[in-house]
């Protein structure tokens, strides 16, 4: 998405969604702590704070396992936090999901399993309706979907089934699902990541288009920074269960400034970057939820710190013994990193 096409969000007013230091923990595996057994916890989602505004798209992104889509099952209402608030128009959830539920649905990132195979089309889209017993003729409000989840003309497609459509026509009738109940916003986790190159270019634009035609927000949980770079107003880089950088898209992907979210960057290819293949990837796995590092939880595999540009910037002993806040580099845009504060660094991408 181009600057030109990033339309301007109105922050004044206040967030369609706003979560507050929420926290969601699960029982893991049991190991040995401190001579007895007892059972571990996984801290999947460790105090985030996220904002989505009216009419705005949100790329939530980091590696496999770093809590995204904990995160977004959790603002759908589906995992229970153990603490911290989410409130959807001013208003915290409470135990009567389905109302908010009607306002705020979720797109699944395989639409295979997201649909019943022994279902049609029709009764997939229209099941929503009947659960929320929205009032209507129900034909007609279904064909209406489907037409705008990009699926003409809709008749044709009402008494198929799944196994029937391509990949990419599936994820259009998930989209219709939800468009069908007229959501403010749309979880989307990863919704092209199953899909073929020239697919998902049609999925995103869809989405791009809802978003510009209907001021529908959209939260889009993805690994891909480049796929955030094409439809996201604001990127979010989640490690280990926080929100480590946030920001306009423009300025996290281009001078970011957590080396975490450089680290990212640098594994999307560029086929006209000439150093692409020689520059240091991130090395080793993402460390248990159950036992998180002290301090800066990504210290134990940050490059800075590897290779000695922590210990000149003097904040070596920061990183391994203090745990960072998010702090303020621009406009929005805001960075947990020691390294970041002592140099206002930037970790310039070629």
């Amino acid at each position: 998405m181009s600057d030109a096409e990033r339309e301007p969000i109105d922050r004044l007013v206040d967030p369609v969604l706003r979560v507050r230091d929420l926290h969601v923990t699960f029982a893991g595996r049991r190991r040995v702590l401190e001579r007895h057994r007892q059972t571990a916890v996984a801290r999947a989602v460790d105090g985030v704070d996220l904002d989505l505004f009216d009419g705005e798209v949100v790329a939530l992104a980091g590696e496999s396992g770093c809590g995204k889509t904990t995160l977004a099952r959790a603002i759908m209402g589906f995992v229970a936090p153990e603490r911290g608030t989410i409130e959807f128009r001013g208003k915290p959830l409470d135990r009567d999901l389905r109302a908010y539920r009607r306002q705020v649905q979720m797109v699944y990132q395989d639409p295979t399993g997201a649909l019943n195979p022994r279902q049609t089309i029709y009764d997939s889209v229209a099941e929503g309706l009947r659960i929320h017993k929205v009032p209507g003729d129900e034909e007609e409000l279904v064909c209406r979907a489907l037409s705008r989840a990009g699926l003409r003309p809709p008749e044709r497609f009402l008494l198929q089934f799944p196994h029937e459509l391509s990949g990419g026509q599936r994820q259009r009738v998930v989209i219709a699902g939800a468009l069908a109940l007229e959501p403010k916003v749309i979880v989307a986790d990863e919704p092209v990541s199953n899909l073929d190159a020239s697919v998902r270019g049609e999925i995103l634009r869809l989405l791009l288009q809802l978003r510009r035609d209907e001021r529908i927000s959209i939260l889009i949980v993805t690994h891909d920074l480049a796929l955030a770079w094409s439809i996201a107003d604001r990127v979010a880089v989640m490690y280990l269960g926080r929100i480590v950088e946030q920001g306009p898209t423009r300025d996290v992907l281009l001078e970011p400034r957590h080396p975490y979210t450089k680290a990212l960057l640098d594994v999307v290819p560029d086929s006209r970057d000439a150093d692409a293949l020689t520059r240091p990837l991130l090395s080793g796995e993402p460390p248990d939820p159950t036992n998180i590092p002290v301090a800066c939880r990504f210290h134990p595999r940050c490059p800075a710190l590897a290779d000695g540009e922590a210990a000149e910037a003097g904040v070596e002993s920061a990183c391994r013994s203090d745990d960072p806040v998010l702090a303020r580099f621009g406009e929005g845009h805001f960075a947990a990193c020691h390294l970041a504060g002592a140099r206002s660094a930037v970790f310039r991408v070629p």
